[in-house]
């Protein structure tokens, strides 16, 4: 089939039709807990950190399907909408259990006077570790992701709120009303806190993910369930794949070609993800695949390792 590209690179406006995005770049984002496949061993760590209460460290390559767990055990479960935390060089503690807008605050008592209102509840919410830890009948689903690239203190300032489940806000603590409605992490729902105290009645089911970039105190793996991705087989692969995207039977050979070669590659400990597997696989079963010298190019772009620039 001839490739049939929508930008040319003439400069000519014209009307195209860019199809359908493969699933996983639909919008509104679509949870992917009935496509994942659980690799062997998986189900029983999972099993293990909901029975101990523990969190669940996930160690694999990147696009190995390690924070897509959570969305299958927070669906089966029903613990509700996953909380996200997206750890960078930068996190903090206090940032994961709640923000205070001071500036915001002080700005408001100068606009409205002495006479003004003081009220501090519009001025705090939750983060997503806060609110994991509200106290409600079904333990939250959150997620840490990448917490590897975390500061080097993250992972030990984790353990007290980790073993004790709860914490205090001190501006809370001091402030002259016992109870305040405070507003919880992705959304306007409020819960009362008293005297600044979160306490959790259910311990959530935390997942963290890590990349394998970096070793963590051992005090903070005693405190998780551990387990790593195994590396992907051609079989797993294809179950992966046929789970995303409909193969037709003529393009068949072609994708186990595809995944055969992306195996071998990862074997020789080139760093590939697996999401950029099903890219290759959607644009070379789509309407107007490439074909011929197109199709080498256009896989060559998509399969480009990742440790390169």
């Amino acid at each position: 089939m001839t490739w049939q590209p929508f930008y040319v690179g003439d400069g000519r406006p014209r009307d195209v039709d860019l199809g359908t995005p493969p699933p996983w770049r639909r919008f509104p984002r679509q949870p992917l807990h009935r496509q994942f496949q659980p690799p062997a061993g998986l189900v029983s760590a999972v099993n293990a950190a909901l029975a101990l209460r523990r969190p669940l460290l996930v160690t694999g390559t990147a696009g190995s399907g390690k924070s897509t767990v959570i969305e299958q055990v927070a669906a089966e479960l029903k613990l509700g909408d996953v909380l996200r935390w997206h750890i960078t060089s930068r996190s903090t503690l206090t940032d994961a259990l709640y923000r205070y807008d001071a500036l915001g605050r002080i700005h408001a008592q100068r606009l409205e006077g002495a006479d003004g209102s003081d009220d501090i509840a519009p001025f705090l919410r939750l983060g997503p570790l806060g609110t994991a830890l509200l106290p409600t009948r079904l333990p939250r689903a959150l997620l840490i992701d990448e917490i590897d690239k975390s500061d080097l203190d993250l992972p030990s300032d984790l353990l007290d709120v980790l073993e004790r489940g709860e914490f205090e806000i001190p501006e809370l603590a001091r402030y002259r009303e016992d109870v305040v409605e405070v507003r919880e992490w992705g959304g306007d729902a409020r819960h009362p806190v008293a005297k600044g105290r979160v306490q959790c009645d259910s311990f959530p089911f935390i997942v963290m993910t890590s990349n394998g970039e970096r070793d963590f105190p051992g005090a903070f793996l005693r405190r998780c369930v551990r387990y790593t991705m195994p590396m992907p087989t051609a079989a797993s692969l294809r179950q992966v794949v046929e789970a995303h995207l409909e193969i037709d039977e003529d393009r068949s050979g072609s994708v186990d070609a595809l995944i055969a070669g992306f195996v071998e590659r990862l074997a020789a400990n080139e760093s590939l993800a697996v999401d950029q597997l099903l890219n290759a696989v959607h644009v070379l079963t789509g309407a107007g695949a490439p074909g011929g010298a197109d199709e080498q190019e256009v896989m060559r772009l998509i399969l480009r390792e990742l440790s390169r620039a």
